[in-house]
């Protein structure tokens, strides 16, 4: 009897003493992570939506333009950085960081499609307050097509830059998607898996192997942002990125494509793969879609090719 008191006190003295490790380990991270505090805004403008506080800038004068950046916990409206002070001279430009990201709220929620379709929806009508032009860059991509579909007083012309597959955004939650989706949600054990997906050395890796076409061109602080970002709110984010491996981000746009009729602008890097064959399944769903491909780019033209995107959303929303 001894013995079994002795086991079991022994076990629960390990298991509280590397519980209290990881927790002070995730503790570390978020701290060391968010230190030079890149995502600090001077503006401080939030608007108070129903699932939290959406962060969001605005600069400039002219017709709006609402800038919206991919959907991952590491984005934030920090993505447009190379842009926003030329579109300012003929644009009021808002550059909104969405519900897990940046620095707007982290709720623990299951996030989705229709979310994010609603959030664009409800910024346009009670912030911008007119029908404005939108640029949307990557997953982004979907919800505004979704919002558009579901109110088409909302939004005028957009331009979409690397836009998921269509093929990708037809996957629904699986056995083994909602398993991973469980396993970040894990108090200790889902934040240090979240810590690992989301360390510096992986957001580097992001940006030589899937986001330049020159990895030498990489711009340190925007990966300093990216993994500040990824880390704010004590690694909330990890519920956001628990609904994307999950699979209940994505969405079939089949039908908002083809119901659609505003102008629509998509500009590919060349170098994404099969950006030529995504762009095609685009076009067979909306002929009148124009797409443009970008030479020595890959996921952030934007950030590669400032003067080129430039020069094309001149042309596309002026």
């Amino acid at each position: 009897m001894k013995n079994h008191i002795r086991k079991f006190l022994t076990i629960s003295v390990l298991l509280a003493t590397t519980s209290a490790s990881i927790c002070a380990v995730n503790k570390f991270i978020n701290a060391t992570a968010t230190l030079k505090n890149l995502l600090h805004s001077k503006s401080k403008k939030f608007y108070k939506w129903k699932f939290g506080r959406i962060h969001y800038t605005v600069q400039g004068s002219g017709s709006p333009l609402l800038l919206i950046h991919d959907l991952m916990p590491y984005c934030s409206l920090t993505e447009w950085k190379s842009v926003t002070d030329v579109l300012s001279k003929n644009h009021t430009v808002y550059c909104i960081d969405l519900l897990g990201c940046g620095c707007s709220d982290r709720p623990k929620i299951t996030y989705t499609n229709f979310l994010y379709a609603q959030l664009i929806t409800d910024f346009i009508k009670h912030v911008i307050k007119e029908k404005t032009d939108v640029a949307a860059s990557g997953l982004s991509g979907s919800f505004t097509l979704m919002a558009c579909k579901n109110d088409d007083s909302i939004i005028n012309r957009i331009m979409l830059i690397n836009p998921v597959d269509l093929a990708v955004l037809n996957q629904i939650p699986s056995k083994k998607s909602k398993a991973a989706k469980f396993m970040l949600e894990l108090p200790l054990i889902g934040s240090l898996l979240y810590n690992v997906i989301m360390s510096r050395a992986n957001i580097d890796l992001l940006f030589t192997e899937n986001f330049l076409y020159n990895p030498f061109h990489q711009d340190t602080t925007l990966a300093d942002a990216y993994y500040e970002s990824a880390h704010l709110a004590n690694g909330n984010g990890r519920y956001l990125l628990g609904s994307i491996k999950g699979k209940y981000i994505y969405c079939n746009i089949a039908h908002a494509l083809k119901s659609i009729n505003n102008s629509i602008y998509i500009i590919e890097g060349k170098s994404e793969p099969l950006a030529e064959e995504s762009i095609a399944l685009y076009r067979s769903l909306n002929s009148s879609i124009e797409c443009e491909f970008f030479a020595h780019s890959k996921h952030l033209p934007h950030i590669e090719s400032v003067k080129k995107i430039l020069d094309s959303m001149d042309i596309f929303f002026n």
